[in-house]
Protein backbone atom coordinates (compact mmCIF):
# COMPACT_ATOMS: atom_id res chain seq x y z
CA UNK A 1 0.00 0.00 0.00
CA UNK A 2 1.63 3.07 -1.13
CA UNK A 3 0.03 6.67 -0.17
CA UNK A 4 1.83 8.75 -2.01
CA UNK A 5 2.17 7.23 -5.76
CA UNK A 6 -0.91 5.91 -7.38
CA UNK A 7 0.03 2.52 -8.81
CA UNK A 8 -1.37 2.14 -12.56
CA UNK A 9 -2.26 -1.37 -12.09
CA UNK A 10 -4.46 -0.37 -8.95
CA UNK A 11 -5.71 2.95 -11.39
CA UNK A 12 -6.46 0.45 -14.22
CA UNK A 13 -8.75 -2.15 -11.39
CA UNK A 14 -10.53 1.27 -9.92
CA UNK A 15 -11.25 2.20 -13.83
CA UNK A 16 -12.79 -1.64 -14.28
CA UNK A 17 -14.07 -1.99 -11.06
CA UNK A 18 -16.32 1.46 -11.39
CA UNK A 19 -17.04 0.52 -15.03
CA UNK A 20 -16.19 4.52 -15.63
CA UNK A 21 -17.17 4.74 -19.15
CA UNK A 22 -17.57 9.04 -19.56
CA UNK A 23 -14.11 9.54 -19.42
CA UNK A 24 -13.15 11.12 -16.93
CA UNK A 25 -16.97 13.32 -16.62
CA UNK A 26 -17.77 12.17 -13.21
CA UNK A 27 -14.10 13.56 -11.34
CA UNK A 28 -13.61 16.10 -9.64
CA UNK A 29 -10.45 17.12 -11.34
CA UNK A 30 -7.24 18.11 -10.19
CA UNK A 31 -7.88 21.45 -9.04
CA UNK A 32 -11.48 20.49 -6.78
CA UNK A 33 -9.50 18.02 -5.27
CA UNK A 34 -6.21 20.28 -4.33
CA UNK A 35 -8.91 23.26 -3.17
CA UNK A 36 -10.57 20.32 -0.41
CA UNK A 37 -7.74 19.17 0.75
CA UNK A 38 -6.48 22.83 1.54
CA UNK A 39 -9.53 22.98 2.45
CA UNK A 40 -9.36 20.71 5.22
CA UNK A 41 -5.87 20.84 6.07
CA UNK A 42 -4.88 17.16 4.25
CA UNK A 43 -3.34 15.25 1.36
CA UNK A 44 -5.88 12.56 0.35
CA UNK A 45 -3.79 8.96 -0.20
CA UNK A 46 -3.29 7.40 -2.79
CA UNK A 47 -4.93 5.73 -5.27
CA UNK A 48 -8.20 7.63 -3.95
CA UNK A 49 -6.74 10.59 -4.33
CA UNK A 50 -6.10 10.06 -8.27
CA UNK A 51 -9.70 8.06 -8.41
CA UNK A 52 -11.84 11.50 -7.49
CA UNK A 53 -9.51 13.41 -9.55
CA UNK A 54 -9.66 12.04 -12.40
CA UNK A 55 -12.39 8.69 -12.74
CA UNK A 56 -14.90 9.05 -10.75
CA UNK A 57 -16.62 11.48 -7.89
CA UNK A 58 -18.28 8.63 -6.34
CA UNK A 59 -20.64 6.02 -7.68
CA UNK A 60 -24.53 4.69 -7.21
CA UNK A 61 -22.75 1.10 -7.48
CA UNK A 62 -20.92 -0.49 -4.48
CA UNK A 63 -18.80 -0.93 -2.49
CA UNK A 64 -20.54 -0.42 -0.16
CA UNK A 65 -24.18 -1.65 -0.49
CA UNK A 66 -25.34 2.07 -1.13
CA UNK A 67 -22.59 3.13 -3.41
CA UNK A 68 -19.44 5.06 -2.99
CA UNK A 69 -20.16 8.51 -2.14
CA UNK A 70 -18.74 11.86 -3.39
CA UNK A 71 -15.83 13.01 -1.45
CA UNK A 72 -17.30 16.43 0.15
CA UNK A 73 -20.86 13.93 1.10
CA UNK A 74 -21.63 11.81 4.13
CA UNK A 75 -23.97 8.89 3.90
CA UNK A 76 -27.84 9.62 4.13
CA UNK A 77 -27.94 8.34 7.97
CA UNK A 78 -25.53 10.57 8.96
CA UNK A 79 -27.51 11.54 12.02
CA UNK A 80 -25.98 15.77 11.38
CA UNK A 81 -24.46 17.91 8.95
CA UNK A 82 -20.70 16.67 9.35
CA UNK A 83 -20.08 20.36 11.28
CA UNK A 84 -17.62 19.03 13.60
CA UNK A 85 -15.43 16.81 11.13
CA UNK A 86 -12.54 17.71 11.66
CA UNK A 87 -10.42 15.82 8.70
CA UNK A 88 -6.78 17.48 9.45
CA UNK A 89 -6.98 15.34 13.14
CA UNK A 90 -5.60 12.57 13.19
CA UNK A 91 -7.57 9.50 13.15
CA UNK A 92 -7.62 8.14 16.63
CA UNK A 93 -7.41 4.54 16.46
CA UNK A 94 -4.87 1.71 15.34
CA UNK A 95 -6.44 -1.31 16.64
CA UNK A 96 -10.42 -2.27 16.41
CA UNK A 97 -12.31 -1.09 19.25
CA UNK A 98 -16.12 -2.51 20.72
CA UNK A 99 -16.95 1.06 22.40
CA UNK A 100 -20.19 -1.40 23.06
CA UNK A 101 -18.45 -3.16 25.99
CA UNK A 102 -16.13 -0.32 27.32
CA UNK A 103 -16.54 0.43 30.24
CA UNK A 104 -14.87 3.99 30.28
CA UNK A 105 -16.71 6.78 31.96
CA UNK A 106 -20.07 7.48 29.55
CA UNK A 107 -18.58 11.38 28.90
CA UNK A 108 -14.88 10.39 28.28
CA UNK A 109 -16.31 7.38 25.75
CA UNK A 110 -18.76 9.58 24.25
CA UNK A 111 -16.10 12.26 23.39
CA UNK A 112 -13.64 9.22 22.12
CA UNK A 113 -16.45 7.66 19.84
CA UNK A 114 -16.83 11.32 18.72
CA UNK A 115 -13.64 11.67 17.42
CA UNK A 116 -13.50 8.05 15.37
CA UNK A 117 -16.57 9.66 13.45
CA UNK A 118 -15.41 13.15 12.75
CA UNK A 119 -11.49 13.22 12.78
CA UNK A 120 -9.09 11.91 10.05
CA UNK A 121 -10.93 10.52 7.60
CA UNK A 122 -13.64 11.16 5.29
CA UNK A 123 -16.49 8.53 4.58
CA UNK A 124 -16.91 6.21 1.38
CA UNK A 125 -20.13 5.17 2.22
CA UNK A 126 -22.58 3.41 3.85
CA UNK A 127 -24.26 -0.18 4.50
CA UNK A 128 -27.21 1.18 5.88
CA UNK A 129 -27.92 1.62 9.92
CA UNK A 130 -24.76 3.51 10.40
CA UNK A 131 -22.44 1.04 9.16
CA UNK A 132 -19.68 3.37 7.61
CA UNK A 133 -17.01 3.01 5.42
CA UNK A 134 -14.31 5.41 6.39
CA UNK A 135 -10.84 5.92 4.66
CA UNK A 136 -8.40 7.43 7.02
CA UNK A 137 -6.49 10.60 5.58
CA UNK A 138 -4.38 11.56 8.74
CA UNK A 139 -2.74 9.88 11.16
CA UNK A 140 -0.85 6.79 11.71
CA UNK A 141 -3.33 4.81 10.24
CA UNK A 142 -3.47 7.09 6.36
CA UNK A 143 -4.55 5.31 4.19
CA UNK A 144 -6.46 2.50 5.97
CA UNK A 145 -10.25 1.79 4.98
CA UNK A 146 -11.88 1.24 8.79
CA UNK A 147 -15.83 0.14 9.46
CA UNK A 148 -17.08 2.26 11.94
CA UNK A 149 -20.59 1.65 13.62
CA UNK A 150 -22.62 2.32 16.19
CA UNK A 151 -20.73 -0.26 18.49
CA UNK A 152 -17.42 0.15 17.57
CA UNK A 153 -14.78 0.34 14.46
CA UNK A 154 -12.57 -2.25 12.89
CA UNK A 155 -9.70 -1.87 9.85
CA UNK A 156 -10.20 -3.59 6.59
CA UNK A 157 -7.08 -5.40 5.34
CA UNK A 158 -5.41 -8.92 5.96
CA UNK A 159 -3.19 -7.68 8.37
CA UNK A 160 -5.64 -7.26 10.88
CA UNK A 161 -7.70 -10.76 10.62
CA UNK A 162 -10.80 -10.24 9.67
CA UNK A 163 -10.40 -10.44 5.69
CA UNK A 164 -7.81 -12.03 3.02
CA UNK A 165 -7.67 -8.90 0.88
CA UNK A 166 -5.25 -6.25 0.77
CA UNK A 167 -5.73 -3.40 2.94
CA UNK A 168 -6.43 0.58 1.67
CA UNK A 169 -8.97 1.73 -0.99
CA UNK A 170 -7.59 -0.36 -3.65
CA UNK A 171 -7.85 -3.49 -1.45
CA UNK A 172 -10.95 -2.39 -0.41
CA UNK A 173 -12.55 -2.14 -3.64
CA UNK A 174 -10.92 -5.45 -5.60
CA UNK A 175 -12.50 -7.36 -2.14
CA UNK A 176 -15.91 -5.86 -3.30
CA UNK A 177 -15.17 -6.30 -6.99
CA UNK A 178 -14.47 -10.25 -6.49
CA UNK A 179 -17.52 -10.57 -4.88
CA UNK A 180 -16.51 -11.75 -1.75
CA UNK A 181 -18.42 -11.37 2.12
CA UNK A 182 -16.18 -8.39 3.72
CA UNK A 183 -15.30 -10.38 6.41
CA UNK A 184 -13.93 -13.33 4.79
CA UNK A 185 -11.28 -14.70 7.02
CA UNK A 186 -12.37 -17.70 9.08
Amino acid sequence: MNNDHAAPAELAALREAFAVDDGGASALGWDAVRAFEAEHGVVLPEPYRTFVAEISDGSSQGPPEYGLIGLAELPYDWGDDGEGRALGEPFPLTEGWLWEEDETEAEDLDAAIEQVFDHGSIVLGTDGCAMNWHLVVTGPHRGHVWHVTEVGAMPFGAEFGHTTSAPGFAGWVAHWAAGREWFDAA
